[in-house]
């Protein structure tokens, strides 16, 4: 990644009593590694909820250094002694790097050709290294897991008399066995990879015609397909959320390209789903200071976005090969991108027949409205408004033994981006307040009844960025982050409810980044932070956990809170 250090920039049910004192054993063991007055990295992500089998570990890698622009082999072998099936396989990775100056750096860990982690690192302080952990719930991709495979780690890291921070990482895959008389669940029959080769990687899509596509005749049996999505920022790109339109960039000292990005799968070339692209901010984004100790929503640990196929499953389900393609509309070098083509299958079927029945999918078209005003003294002032929408249903059937299946994605999606400038010879301005809302309505009609499953995302960002110059040019630039990731779904069957998530991420970050007349970094002031993540479902299942910092150390730890 091209690394900005100094840029312009629901109440839950009540828990088991069993479950919730596993969470504050988990929670208490979190709490004693970040201790009030650390400045490590520190987290409110709860880990992936671990069964009470006893898995068998398989080691990918261990001790790894990452101290240069060299992809790191290892060797994938399934666990002898846990053959499957699995009731759940979990990627834990830990990653730390050593004091000093450096970027921050993205981090992909691959099987083969499919992506099983996401991210990016944390930075360093010259008198301060950092060392952090992951997990990644791996379940779906049962499939890929079967059998030997190379793997492969991309940390690419520059090491010199400059940048002095050396990486360091190792991981595990853990294999849990299906307890006795537990069924185990149910994941995709085959994992197809969408990345840069056998060995894996992400490419690089520079435009808006830019594409990561694949021929394939699949197999006849498929029941349902879905697409996960990593669409990651990059280079000219990584501030998307603060562009504008080319013919005011110039004037505005911004960006162009517009602030709207987003990814789009078609099938043959006709659209075929929508992507939203989270706005990620690394741990060097817009003012690292802002990132210490708290690093903002999933910046080390990328959540893909997964689409929704299954209506075109009859279709795929012909013999014939059909062209699948991801691609990011807008994106103005570059989209760093990968994704995993998930089918499910009914061994008991040959081919299913059937059809798309309705397809209202279009490309998008931003509503963009600039209103900029430059007076004669050079002042300039005004808005960049970026608004777009979806709202379309796409419906198939498959027809099975047990009659047909029919499938039906409709969804609502809303993007707005607004944004405020002020600009004088002494001062600059950037107001921004973007949010991206999904409205997803999943319906599925068949032998067994009439199934719903209502998806809603909701991802506000407000930036506030503003630069104040002394006359011999050095500064304070002034930022407020207020970034979120809420996600809520409910599932019926015949109109009575079966289950339901809730999620909830917030961070909210403020500091001011001194600068010399040189542009150099000479300190900050005034920083604080602070993070709640809150995640419940009808299991009983119930985590919450809140951090605030002040001063760039760790000022306060509340476990718990709405889980009573």
């Amino acid at each position: 990644m091209l690394n900005s250090r100094f840029s312009k920039f629901a109440t839950a049910f009540v828990s088991f009593a069993s479950l919730l004192a596993l969470l504050m054993l988990s929670l208490t063991t979190m709490a004693a590694a970040q201790q009030i007055g650390s400045e490590n990295t520190a987290f409110v992500e709860p880990p992936v909820p671990h069964p009470n089998t006893t898995p068998c570990v398989v080691t990918l890698y261990s001790g790894l250094t990452f101290n240069d622009y060299s992809p790191r082999s290892f060797t994938y072998t399934p666990p002898a002694a846990c053959p499957g099936p699995w009731a759940k396989v979990i990627l834990e990775a830990n990653f730390s790097i050593t004091q000093g100056i450096q970027y921050d750096r993205t981090a992909n860990i691959w099987i083969g050709p499919t992506n099983i982690y996401f991210g990016t690192t944390a930075e360093p302080q010259p008198g301060l290294g950092r060392s952090w952990h992951i997990e990644r719930d791996l379940t779906d991709y049962t499939s890929i897991f079967t059998i030997p495979q190379a793997g492969t780690v991309d940390l690419f890291n520059i090491v010199n008399s400059t940048y002095t921070g050396v990486l360091h990482g190792s991981a595990n895959i853990l294999f849990y066995p299906v307890a006795p008389n537990q069924l185990p669940p149910r994941s995709a029959s085959q994992v197809i990879a969408f990345s840069g080769g056998p060995t894996g990687g992400t490419v690089a899509l520079n435009n808006t015609t830019s594409l990561l596509e694949q021929t394939l005749t699949l197999p006849t049996n498929i029941t349902d397909v879905y697409l996960d999505v990593f669409a990651q920022s990059q280079s000219s790109d990584e501030f998307w959320y603060t562009c504008v339109p080319n013919d005011v960039s110039s004037e505005l000292f911004s960006c162009g390209g517009t602030a709207f990005r987003e990814a789009e799968v078609t099938i043959d070339g006709t659209p075929a789903g929508v992507s939203p692209v989270y706005p990620w901010i690394y741990t060097g984004g817009i003012d690292p200071y802002l990132w210490i100790p708290i690093p903002g929503v999933q910046t080390m640990n990328f959540r893909p976005y997964r689409v929704n196929l299954t209506p075109f499953a009859a279709l795929l389900d012909d013999g014939q090969p059909h062209t699948i393609a991801l691609s990011v509309f807008n994106a103005d070098s570059y989209f760093s991108v990968t994704g995993s083509l998930l089918l499910y299958q009914d061994a008991q079927a040959t081919q299913f027949s059937g059809a798309v029945t309705e397809n209202t999918l279009a490309v998008p078209v931003p509503n963009i409205t600039e209103n900029i005003h430059t007076a004669q003294n050079g002042n300039v002032s005004g808005t960049v408004n970026t608004l777009s929408s979806h709202n379309f249903q796409i419906s198939g059937y498959i027809n099975t033994a047990a009659g047909p299946v029919t499938t039906t994605v409709a969804q609502n999606i809303g993007f707005t981006n607004l944004q405020q400038f002020r600009i004088t010879a002494a001062e600059y301005q950037q107001d921004i307040t973007q949010n991206t809302i999904v409205h997803s309505i999943v319906t599925t009609n068949n032998a067994g009844g009439h199934f719903v499953n209502t998806v809603n995302h909701n991802w506000p960002l407000k930036l506030n960025i503003t630069v104040t110059y002394n006359s011999d040019g050095s500064g304070v630039q002034t930022t407020s982050s207020n970034q979120y990731f809420e996600q809520d779904s409910e599932a019926t069957r015949n109109g009575v409810a079966t289950s339901f998530t809730l999620l909830q991420n917030r961070v909210t970050a403020t500091d001011g980044l001194e600068f010399n007349s040189s542009g150099q970094i000479t300190g900050n002031e005034n920083q604080s932070s602070g993070q709640r993540f809150f995640q419940s479902n009808s299991t009983g299942y119930c985590y919450s956990r809140s951090l605030q910092a002040a001063a760039n150390a760790l000022t306060a730890i509340i476990n718990g809170e709405g889980c009573k």
